[in-house]
């Protein structure tokens, strides 16, 4: 196997086969497959298979060339040609179910959105690149049990949480889909559904690993997703995550104006949580509360 952190076309990936003798994977196809083998619900199952139709409808010659030369009589197609039309045919077919089955989620979620939205509900999401700790901050502020590894697109499926910030504030906080460097668009078109949750939200917690060496290159590329499916528009408070790495205290960051900016936690460690609900709660509207300083948990 020879995987290539490129994306190819079929013709590049069909020569460089023929080149290496083996099967070759574009950076494409890796994320897919990862993404594969990650999904868990019926929901993050159907966008990968839709995913994953998307982008092999066009790669379905390679799986046929040994019949290319085959050729029927006159005014007869080949059966290559044959075998290409059905398949193709069949994954139309597919691809339209999988569609339709996704709207109806999208049905639902958009109900369940209007049903906070009439409660006026402040909603949260929880954004930032894959592996930067995200799932792990869901589950210790609402004692969840959403899944939680140290890999690659952990969190397919989107988990959401009533979060009690105090006695008298209270939020919904959803878990999303981590985003990486060059996202594939056919996953971001097949994760629209899941992807919703991100752009209806009043605010997002976009956490970032503080230790990461490509810390501010992740940021940005979080931020060019964000704006390719409509959220770069909705708030942002920044969540500095894993400072227990290099013994970093939980403090909280403002800009200019005396607004908070970003927090910094460990989400595994449940350090600078206060700080955190605190923050929350400041950045809803007519919260009433008093400004916040750092402190020791």
């Amino acid at each position: 196997l020879v995987i290539f952190n490129h994306q190819l076309s079929p013709a590049q990936e069909r020569n460089l086969e023929k080149v290496v003798q083996c099967r070759v994977l574009d950076r494409t196809t890796l994320i897919l497959d990862i993404f594969a083998q990650r999904a868990r619900t019926a929901e993050g199952k159907l966008q990968v298979e839709l995913a994953q139709l998307s982008h092999i409808s066009t790669r379905l010659i390679r799986g046929w060339t040994h019949l290319e030369r085959q050729k029927g009589g006159i005014g007869l197609r080949g059966p290559g040609e044959t075998q290409l039309e059905t398949d193709r045919r069949l994954i139309g077919i597919r691809v339209k179910r999988l569609k339709d089955q996704l709207i109806t989620v999208q049905k639902q979620r958009a109900t369940q959105r209007r049903a906070r939205v009439r409660r006026n509900e402040f909603t949260v999401s929880i954004v930032g690149y894959t592996n930067a700790g995200k799932s792990t901050l869901f589950n210790t502020l609402t004692k969840g049990n959403a899944y939680a590894a140290d890999q690659l697109f952990a969190t397919l499926d989107t988990t959401s949480r009533k979060l009690f910030l105090d006695q008298e504030h209270s939020l919904i906080l959803s878990d999303t889909v981590g985003f990486i460097r060059q996202l594939p668009h056919t996953l971001v078109a097949a994760f629209r559904a899941t992807l919703e949750e991100t752009i209806e939200a009043d605010l997002l917690l976009h956490v970032v690993d503080i230790n990461h060496p490509l810390r501010e290159m992740q940021i940005e590329e979080v931020n060019k997703v964000l704006a390719e499916i409509g959220a770069d528009r909705i708030p942002q408070l920044l969540v500095w995550n894993k400072i227990d790495l290099k013994d970093g205290v939980p403090e909280v960051e403002r800009d200019e104006y005396g607004r908070i900016c970003a927090v910094k936690v460990s989400a595994i460690k449940a350090e600078g949580m206060n700080l955190l609900r605190a923050a929350l709660v400041e950045a809803m509207p007519n919260s009433g509360n008093t400004r916040i300083e750092n402190e020791s948990e």
